[in-house]
């Protein structure tokens, strides 16, 4: 199969998986949020905070060193197990010493048992990562596929049924472990991989060079994500933060579904073509086109129907969720455009500079959560705003100055998206300027439907049947899959 076949048929399947996996963690959290309450939500927020963050110290980056690294043994892939499982067992060690000491600075002795419970996933994750890791170096992004969607429902259903009973955040907690278990299970069958202990402080040495920087870049990114969750719990309580979290996990669903697809397929083939530069650039540039042409519109229409959309899904005492998520959605664009900037970083091994970037993009984002949470989290969600505007306007100037690519070049990599979203604007602005007032309310289950049914179909048609330099092909193939092409 081509490289480019299999970027496509990588991409396919990781689709699947995530848009599979997203759908059934939407339905399920639809289902949650309305059996439990924000503050539950809170709760568990605030202890992935922190178990996230040593999430990435347990990984260490090494997975990724795996599917990056041009030649991998048996033995590689034994080693990196072992350094992952002992990580994984000082990183809960530490976790039950100190959950008393998280409850006491939180003044909430229930997160003792919250965060001994949770770290277990680090005595899990390595029988996790390192058969995902060989799944994706092979590039069988269809088995991975499968198996995200069947422990996302196994999850959901096992958290549904708990909240059902009134466990609380206990259901979301043990919903979580549960799951990861599946996941490890199957994994494992799939890759056809067994676990064994190994040392061998050369490979150590050669694949945590790599995963170091990767593992440093993803902690500096991930405590960036999660600044706004913090200052939202320590200076406006439980509630807020589970509320502004809300607003934040549905403004990254459209990147999750849509967007960050492409990222592990495309970040494969850079690897395998980083010696060819006029390939490389085109595997860029294309995925920038597609990515803002997919992705994009969802977050127009998260922008413009936020209102009746938390209030018919999630219900009236989610409406707090409205202000934060129109402003996130801002950054949509930006969202579409780092993605793919970040692979070519992380596929070039320009990983000091993804550094420099995402550690300034931290120190602005934590000013403006300081400064801004004086006007709430939507205040925090400004800040965030900036921060990933910073983000990527300079990620993307490091991997265009790597690739050669010039600012005429993206521009037109930009253009049929931004043209497509424009008249999707458009439609939706005239559209609402007709539409009843009064049916236009935030419970407004008619305006909601309606409102997305005509975005959409806009949407479709423009992009089928505008004549538009960098996606003829990709319209002509979808007239041909739907049968809408000329005989």
């Amino acid at each position: 199969m081509s490289l480019g076949n299999s970027i496509r048929s990588g991409t396919k399947w990781l689709l699947a998986g995530n848009l599979g996996g997203q759908l059934l963690q939407f339905a399920f959290g639809v289902v949650l949020a309305r059996l439990l309450v924000p503050a539950d939500f809170g709760l568990l927020v605030t202890v992935q905070i922190f178990t996230g963050f040593a999430g990435f110290i347990a990984g260490g980056g090494t997975g990724q060193a795996l599917v990056q690294a041009r030649e991998v043994g048996e033995r590689d892939y034994q080693v990196v197990f072992t350094i992952q499982l002992l990580i994984g067992f000082l990183i809960y060690v530490f976790f039950f010493i100190a959950a008393p000491w998280f409850a006491d600075w939180f003044v909430q002795p229930l997160y003792v048992e919250l965060f001994r419970v949770s770290a277990i996933s680090f005595l899990l994750r390595p029988f996790v990562n390192v058969p995902g890791a060989l799944l994706q170096r092979a590039m069988r992004f269809k088995a991975s596929a499968v198996v995200t969607t069947a422990a996302s429902i196994v999850s959901g259903i096992i958290s549904i049924v708990l909240a059902g009973h009134g466990w609380g955040v206990w259901s979301l907690v043990l919903g979580g472990l549960l799951g990861s278990l599946l996941s490890a299970v199957l994994l494992l069958r799939v890759a056809g991989w067994v676990p064994r202990f190994s040392i061998d402080r050369a490979i150590a040495r050669r694949l945590g060079s790599y995963g170091f920087k990767v593992s440093l870049n993803s902690i500096v990114e991930y405590v960036r994500s999660q600044i706004p969750n913090l200052v939202a719990t320590r200076l406006l309580g439980i509630t807020a933060v589970g509320l502004y979290n809300k607003a934040a996990s549905l403004n990254v669903i459209p990147m999750s579904i849509i967007g960050s697809s492409p990222y592990q397929a495309v970040f494969r083939a850079l690897a395998q073509t980083q010696d060819n530069q006029d390939r490389s650039k085109y595997i860029y540039l294309r995925t920038v086109t597609l990515v803002v042409v997919y992705t994009l519109p969802f977050y127009v229409g998260l922008a413009w129907l936020a209102e009746p959309f938390i209030s018919v899904v999630y219900g009236d005492k989610w409406l707090g969720v409205v202000q934060p998520l129109q402003i996130l959605a801002l950054s949509g664009l930006y969202r579409c455009v780092i993605n793919p900037a970040g692979a070519v970083l992380e596929a070039r091994n320009l990983l000091t500079q993804e550094f420099r970037i995402q550690l300034e993009a931290l120190v602005l984002l934590a000013i403006g959560c300081l400064l801004g949470y004086r006007w709430g989290i939507s205040g925090i969600a400004w800040a965030s705003v900036a921060g990933s505007v910073y983000a990527c306007l300079r990620t993307a100037a490091v991997a265009n100055s790597s690739l050669g690519v010039g600012h005429a070049e993206i521009l037109r990599a930009l253009k049929p998206g931004l043209i497509l979203n424009g008249l999707l604007f458009a439609t939706l602005l005239l559209a609402a300027s007709f539409w009843p007032g009064g049916l236009a309310s935030a419970g407004s289950a008619s305006y909601l439907f309606a409102m997305s049914g005509l975005g959409a179909l806009v949407y479709a048609a423009s992009f089928l049947y505008l004549p538009m330099r960098g996606i003829e092909t990709e319209a002509e193939r979808w007239k041909h899959k739907f049968g809408l092409a000329r005989v």
